[in-house]
């Protein structure tokens, strides 16, 4: 099969997906594409949004669609690492003789939704690092791989920080895109009430399963970049570090912190399977441009200057995207 078949098949999968998401979700088409993308990617997703946008809906109907055993965990101050992880049980087997057994934990999944995840202490997001990062879990120092693919997604509400602790940045870090789940219009709010009148329950179907999503993000990995365009990534994420001489105005006007490394291998990332979303074989602009955002959006730190003059870190990127040449 040659790169053009390849590519064509890649974009029907997606319109397949898609379509089954829709069933379920109203509108937000740039989250679907995106929480997409990062899936594909091999990366995990932050949705932020107040209650009631569809956030944990879209999360349960694309484990319908990609076929994958889903596990939702309620975060909660009191809900400690082994809830998340699993822990060792003594049990008693057949001949009355007592054995320890690893009892695995509800990230044990293949897609993990973290539901309200600032409400848990910093002692469980910490149980939550390796297994962002690395795909395995540590217990009595036993080491357990999670099973390929995996994927986190936690909800936040940006609103309501009573009994809230902030993420950790090393946490943020590992999370390939930020997206903020915008309120609906009134005709996606119509559609929303029409579409839950009939059935609460999601109705979408699987076109997709695990192996799929792996072979779609092995031809991800090939797709070809231009050095001009690396650079650009390399020189985007590089421009919100305002202690670099090279750093654009904008960010030493308005940047506190800059992004890590994991930006930049993000950014080509997503976006070789962002052109490959839209039908093409080879990494452009507009691809890294478009990404930038949920990006660096939970990477960039802004300053007080950038809240005196109403600026959020969107508006902040945006300029930043324009001074690099």
């Amino acid at each position: 099969m040659d790169n053009t078949e390849k590519v064509k098949k890649f974009s029907q999968s997606i319109d397949k997906i898609r379509a089954e998401l829709r069933k379920d979700v109203v509108g937000q088409e740039d989250i679907i594409d995106n929480v997409i993308c990062a899936i594909i990617a091999g990366g995990n997703v932050l949705l932020e949004g107040v209650p009631g946008v569809g956030k944990t809906r879209l999360v349960r109907s694309l484990g319908k669609t990609l076929s994958l055993p889903f596990s939702r965990i309620q975060f909660t101050p009191d809900l400690m690492p082994s809830d998340v992880t699993g822990t060792n049980v003594i049990e008693k087997d057949d001949k009355g003789k007592m054995n320890t057994v690893f009892q695995k934990g509800p990230i044990f999944a293949n897609l993990v939704l973290a539901d309200e995840i600032n409400r848990a202490t910093p002692k469980t997001q910490s149980a939550m690092l390796e297994v962002m990062q690395e795909h395995k879990v540590t217990v009595a120092k036993q080491t357990y791989v999670l099973e390929e693919p995996f994927f986190v997604l936690a909800t936040e509400n940006p609103i309501e920080q009573d009994g809230t602790y902030p993420l950790p940045e090393a946490q943020m870090d590992r999370f390939m895109f930020k997206l903020v789940v915008s309120f609906p219009s009134e005709d996606e709010l119509a559609g929303i009430v029409t579409m839950t009148q009939v059935t609460m329950d999601e109705t979408a179907t699987a076109v997709v399963d695990g192996k799929t999503i792996l072979e779609m993000r092995a031809l991800a990995k090939e797709v070809p970049v231009i050095d001009e365009v690396l650079q650009f990534a390399v020189k985007l994420v590089s421009g919100t570090h305002p202690e670099l001489s090279s750093a654009p105005e904008t960010t030493k006007k308005y940047v506190k912190y800059g992004a890590s490394p994991r930006a930049a291998q993000a950014l080509i990332t997503c976006a070789k399977v962002r052109a490959l979303m839209n039908g093409n074989y080879n990494v452009s602009y507009d691809d890294v441009k478009a990404l930038a955002y949920p990006v660096l959006r939970h990477r960039v730190k802004t300053n007080y200057n950038a809240i005196s003059n109403h600026l959020t870190v969107d508006d902040v990127i945006k300029e930043i995207i324009k001074e690099i040449k």
